[in-house]
Formats: C-alpha cells, structure tokens, sequence
C-alpha cells in the first residue's frame, strides 16, 4: 500500500490536493454526525441575539456597551480570518438564515422554486447590498452606534427570513446575500476546498446530497456535492456529507492559488466586488486619519457621508483604471477554454482581502483594551483596571505585514501566468508593466494605511 502522502505535499504540486477527510476520519464525523456543528452553531446564535437585544436595549453610549467590539472588534475580524483557511465554512454556521429554516420547518414558506430573473441578476443585488453596508458603516459612525448596528443586523435577518418565506431551502445565501458574495470571493483562495470524487458520484441513482433523503434536507443551496467545481457557493455545511453513501465529498489541502489561476477571475462575481472592495479600503484607511476628517468635515454625518462617498467615487475608479490598464499591458485578455477575463483581478484578489484583514484587525486592536472596562461599565462592574494600550507601531506593523504578503501573493499568480498558463505570450516587457502596476497598487495601500494608522 502506497504511503499517504504529506500534507506538504499540496503546496509542491498544485494538481495533488490532500483529502482530509482521509487523513483524519473524525473530521469526517465531525460533518456526519453534526453535534458540535450544532453546538458551535446555538453558540453562535446565543452570541448574535445578544449583539442585537443589547445594541438595541442597552447603552448608547459607546464605551458602555460591548456589542460594538463584539460585532466590529470579535464577529468582523473572526470571519475575515476564516475566509483564508476555511473558505465558505463559516457561512454553515452564520445565524442569519436560522428563523428562515425554522419557518419552513414549521410550513410558514411558499416554497416557490427561485426565478430565473433572481439567478440571473442576484449578483448585481448581493453586490450593491455590500456596497450599501460598506457606506453605511463609514458614513455614519455605525462602529461608534450600538443601535444602528443591531438594525443593521436586523436588516440582513429579515431579508434572509423573507426569502425563506417566499423561497425554497436558502435562496438569500445563494443569490441575495453580501456577506456570503464576499465571503465566496474569498474562499476562491483559501487553504481548503469542498470537492466531490466523481469517480464515486459515477452511477448514483438517488442524488440525495441534492434532494435530500429521509427527511434529511439536501443542499441548502441547490447545489449537491457532485455539482461543486469552484468555493464561490458551496457553504462547506455537511449536509452531502450525512446524505451520501458512496462517501464522494472531499475536504482538501490545496495550493491556495490555485483555483485563482485556474479560473483567472473570470466570474462576474470576482469582476464587481473586487475593484469596488480595494477602493473602499483605500478609502476607509484615508478617512480614518484625524487630519483629513478635521479638515474636511465639521464632525456632522451629513459631511461624513460626503466625505466618504468622495472618496468611495475616487478610490473605486482608481482601482478599476488600474485593473484596465493592466489587462492592456498584459495583452492577453482571452482564454481559449474559458472566454475573456481580466488578468488583474485574480492578481488582486490576495491584496483585496488582506486589506479588509488589515482594517479590520485594527479596529480590534484599538479597541481590545476597552473591552473589559466596558464590559464593566455596562454591568456595574469595577474592571477598569483591565485595560492597556497597544504601541502605535505594532498596529502599522501588522496592517503593513498583512499588505506585504498579500502583494507577494499577487506577484506569485502573476508569475505562474507567465510561467504555466500563458508561456511565451507575453513578453517580458508586458510583465514588467503589470509588475509595476502591482507594485504601484501595493504603495497606494501603504500610504493609505500610513495615513489612518501611522502616527
């Protein structure tokens, strides 16, 4: 019997991911059996219903209330970090759809199968829905507003309950929702990915990890293992796993780049979010310096709003700019297996979301050492002697150290495309170009990053 072979080994060769459910068959149970995978997911539940009833109930002011850190400071930056080593998995457990499930459960649903015109134009609505979160968000203080936050959350829940509703199974995760679009972006370069063995899927009759079978639901997302080709939409649940009886899923180690070579952004999904996703970090990192805020705005949200639309507007078109002149300078534009795509934006994709890692990272970070004394605060607690102050150099360090990899990683899809997908069509001139163009987008985040971090 061969030997298996070692984890490390996914990273050498990008065409031989790990099974790890092979390697370790209790995690296989883990999905099977779904007793933790419900415990972690009522935890979840417990803790989000707390973010609402407390921004909703509770103190106003924010350094009184810890739904804000819990939401923006633990929530935000725990799922950012999930998306690089998980993928979509996090969306298995995410709490938004849960009164939804509960509705259809108890036959409150119209269980309508989902439009045509919802499959086709559900990335244009989950996209500018993120787009409305993000300005939201920066124009009006939110992370500083404990209400506004829980209606926020409010918001997305009832859209998720009302497609359940009106849907079958969770047609807000597949089509509607922001957090899952960006979250499926995301999970295109994670260290994992969720893939059937097609050559035990070859003969199945029942396709239960679909339709479901002994009362068991199928995929949440209409998928089914055997359907599953890319990370943009699979939730990594487990439902196939329980459901299927050939033992066809697969939870893989890969070379994390590899489905971003493999698919080179192509995907409508990929081509909207990431343009906007880069140039609302640019313009987030810019509006948090002090100076820029006090020498445009009188601190009311009406100027906040203009503030950060301005930038919003300045920032988008500048990465989308670069992102066309790089696909000028690369030259190559068509792929003879897939059709056109933008070489830039699966070059990007690694700085886009270290980006979001890094500002969001640092909002905990600034605020970790009040969590306590709040905690406090709200309770009639005596903690405020817990507390301390992160260097103002450990903060840049960080974000800067999370940029810089993201940048390397962009540089190393580049160069497998130069190397592996097109050799010897494009110059090293056209190279050099687009090297630049990386290097130019990679100093823009730095000194974005230095104005709203550095001191």
């Amino acid at each position: 019997m061969p030997p298996k072979p070692s984890l490390f080994s996914a990273f050498r060769d990008p065409e031989a991911p790990v099974d790890l459910f092979e390697r370790f068959p209790r995690l296989r149970e883990f999905f099977r059996r779904r007793r933790l995978h419900a415990a972690m997911r009522t935890f979840g539940d417990a803790t989000f219903t707390f973010i609402i009833v407390s921004g909703l109930f509770g103190p106003q002011e924010p350094d009184r209330n810890v739904a804000l850190f819990l939401a923006w400071g633990v929530w935000w930056p725990s799922v950012v970090l999930s998306w690089f080593v998980f993928g979509r998995m996090w969306c298995g457990f995410c709490p938004f759809p849960g009164i939804g499930r509960v509705m259809q459960r108890l036959g409150l649903s119209l269980e309508r199968p989902v439009p045509r015109w919802l499959q086709k134009t559900g990335v244009y609505w989950s996209v500018g829905l993120l787009a409305l979160i993000i300005w939201v968000e920066e124009s009006t203080g939110m992370k500083q507003w404990p209400r506004g936050t829980a209606l926020l959350l409010l918001a997305i829940l009832g859209g998720a309950t009302l497609a359940a509703m009106i849907y079958r199974k969770q047609a807000w995760c597949r089509y509607l929702c922001p957090m899952g679009r960006i979250t499926g972006v995301a999970a295109t370069f994670a260290l994992t990915e969720f893939r059937p063995d097609h050559e035990k899927c070859r003969g199945c009759k029942t396709f239960a990890c679909k339709r479901g079978a002994g009362g068991v639901p199928g995929c949440p997302v209409y998928l089914g293992a055997f359907n599953v080709r890319n990370n943009l939409h699979c939730l990594v649940c487990g439902h196939c796993v329980m459901l299927c009886d050939r033992n066809s899923p697969r939870l893989n180690l890969r070379n994390p780049f590899n489905e971003l070579i493999l698919n080179k952004g192509r995907y409508i999904t990929c081509s909207y979010i990431i343009p906007f996703l880069m140039g609302s970090q640019l313009a987030r990192f810019v509006k948090m310096s002090p100076a820029v805020e006090d020498w445009f705005c009188s601190g009311t949200m009406a100027c906040q709003m203009m503030l950060f639309s301005v930038l919003l507007f300045v920032g988008f078109h500048y990465v989308y700019g670069v992102i066309r002149l790089g696909a000028r300078f690369f030259g190559v534009t068509e792929d003879e297996l897939f059709g056109r795509f933008s070489p830039l934006v699966p070059i990007f994709v690694p700085l886009a979301f270290a980006g979001e890692l890094s500002y969001r990272l640092d909002f905990a970070l600034v605020n970790a050492p009040a969590f306590l004394p709040t905690l406090g605060r709200q309770f009639g607690w005596d903690l405020v002697a817990w507390t301390f102050s992160p260097p103002q150099d450990l903060r840049l360090a960080i974000a800067l150290g999370i940029l810089a990899a993201g940048g390397l990683a962009g540089v190393y899809i580049l160069r497998r495309f130069m190397t592996e997908e097109f050799q010897g069509m494009v110059s090293r001139l056209r190279y050099a170009l687009v090297l630049a163009l990386v290097g130019i987008m990679l100093a823009s985040y730095v000194a974005a990053v230095a104005t709203g971090v550095g001191p």
